[in-house]
């Protein structure tokens, strides 16, 4: 037997602020009686709490076991604490009658008035809020309440919603649901996820145009936009037939493209040729002794859609680019794949230095080291190496013709000849774009690492997970709100957010008190 002391009630600093939140418990003045029966029921589940912890039977708990039945008890008294508050701010009669304004026209009286009440789920569970309405035959009633305590037109509380929002865009819609079932106590369905998902990301557009850009006070001297497409699984439209056999190069998954873009502040990095050939080749990807670390990314901000077109988006890009540096004390550049189109675009609505990312050229170099080496070999490593430090150098021209002596020497033909003849013209198209010596020799970024990060945290991860395929609409709404968490800027958007909304529910000046 545990030889345990019960509890004693639980003791108040002297000096405890009104506003403190164990303030409602404290006695009130007894001419307060409104108050006084608002706060009776969590009294008497705080009463209740105390007695259970100090039960001879609770004493005997497993520590864990307490903190659950704690939990839930402890869930049980905030909502009763809350809903007391909401009982002694009354029901928001503002008078006898309202006069409403529509669309310009001559005031319409409201004089018709009835108790409504309203079930609003919270952090802490379902509270009920009696509110006045006010209204006229064959009209909406108005709540003057709602406004002043500017709640949603959905029954979720704004911070229900906001952990609802966090919670999908790490985690699924089914973990999302069992999150806020802890919470809360209580399940959500996934379509009112859904809903409350592509509701909250309607500001993202005005957020990011009405936000202060971050200051550029002791950033880099790069300002850094790169762009990239990333194909996100659909759901297939209605009435698509199944296929029994996918036919050569069809694939299971319709994807559609979606634009995916960065843009962020860098410090300048110098380096030679030969310093970049041998940190793409090491075995090991530390630091060695004597290195410069490669600069941060400072300021980083990542986006995509899959509705706008590219030419929206880079519209977006050169916008942002503007608001970060309106007078053009940065060295803009921007890292783009070979797509022409895409290029084009870049070129039209940046003035930038546009640089090839180097990864991409990577890539087409491996395919040709694969047509004479097998793949993973050293062979076909020492053949990329040797191309990739040539075109470091500057020497892009000479590696094109070096490639294309070979199709020609071997007489290479069909598939071979054809993939190398591919290579050779995507360096040659693209050699304007590839002076890497020089944009070495001047600090600047040469691989486009942040747009492949991007795409990957911010679609591959979330939206590409093993059975998922989206709608258009669901797919933008996540899309869009992972990117302003991965960006940070979650916490400032989210205020944004509830003010837009609370505008489009109570535009101001919609209606006035009747004067008695």
């Amino acid at each position: 037997m545990i030889n345990a002391t019960p509890l004693a009630p639980l003791a108040l600093p002297p000096n405890l602020p009104p506003s403190s939140c164990f303030a409602p418990l404290l006695p009130l003045d007894a001419a307060d009686s409104r108050a006084a029966t608002a706060l009776s029921p969590a009294q008497q589940e705080f009463s209740s709490l105390q007695a259970w912890l100090s039960a001879p039977r609770t004493l005997q708990l497993p520590l864990h076991q307490v903190e659950c039945q704690q939990e839930q008890k402890g869930r049980a008294l905030q909502r009763l604490l809350l809903q007391a508050h909401l009982q002694q701010r009354g029901p928001g009669d503002v008078g006898r009658a309202l006069y409403v304004n529509q669309d310009g026209q001559k005031p319409t009286l409201y004089s018709h008035r009835r108790l409504h009440t309203r079930v609003l789920k919270t952090i802490f569970g379902p509270i009920q809020i009696q509110r006045m309405g006010y209204c006229r035959a064959g009209t909406a009633s108005i709540h003057p309440l709602d406004e002043t305590l500017q709640l949603p037109a959905r029954s979720f509380s704004y911070e229900l919603q906001k952990r609802m929002v966090k919670a999908a865009v790490q985690g699924t819609f089914r973990e999302t649901g069992e999150r806020i079932a802890e919470i809360t106590g209580a399940p959500v369905p996934v379509r009112s996820i859904e809903e409350v998902l592509q509701q909250a990301a309607e500001d993202f557009d005005a957020f990011y145009v009405e936000r202060t850009p971050p200051t550029s006070t002791g950033t880099g001297s790069i300002l850094v936009a790169a762009v990239d497409g990333k194909g996100i699984p659909m759901i297939k439209p209605e009435g698509g037939q199944r296929a029994v056999r996918l036919t050569k190069g069809q694939k299971a998954n319709r994807k559609k493209m979606a634009t995916v873009a960065a843009v962020f502040i860098r410090a300048a990095w110098i380096r030679t040729p030969q310093q970049v050939v041998e940190s793409l080749f090491r075995r090991e990807p530390t630091t060695r002794a004597g290195e410069s670390p490669p600069p941060r990314p400072e300021h980083k901000r990542v986006w995509a859609s899959l509705i706008k077109g590219k030419a929206a988006v880079i519209g977006e890009v050169a916008a942002e680019v503007l608001r970060r540096d309106p007078q053009g004390h940065k060295i803009h550049v921007a890292l783009t794949d070979g797509e022409r189109a895409l290029q084009i675009l870049v070129s039209k609505n940046l003035q930038v230095t546009l640089i090839l990312d180097l990864l991409h050229v990577l890539e087409k170099l491996w395919k040709a080291a694969y047509v004479f080496h097998a793949e993973g070999s050293t062979e076909a490593e020492q053949w990329v190496r040797l191309r990739a430090e040539k075109i470091l150098e500057g020497h892009v021209s000479q590696v094109v013709q070096g490639i294309r002596q070979m199709v020609t020497k071997l007489a290479l033909g069909g598939s071979k000849g054809k993939m190398l003849s591919s290579v050779a013209n995507y360096l040659y198209r693209n050699r304007s774009r590839m002076h890497y010596d020089q944009y070495l020799a001047r600090g600047l970024p040469i691989a486009s690492g942040s747009v492949e990060g991007a795409c990957k945290n911010l679609i591959k991860d979330r939206m590409e997970r093993s059975g998922m395929r989206w709608t258009e609409a669901m797919a933008e709404a996540i899309v869009k709100l992972r990117a302003i968490y991965l960006s940070g800027d979650f916490d400032q958007y989210w205020p944004f957010h509830i003010q837009k909304d609370q505008e489009r529910l109570h535009p101001a000046g919609r209606w006035s008190v009747v004067e008695k």
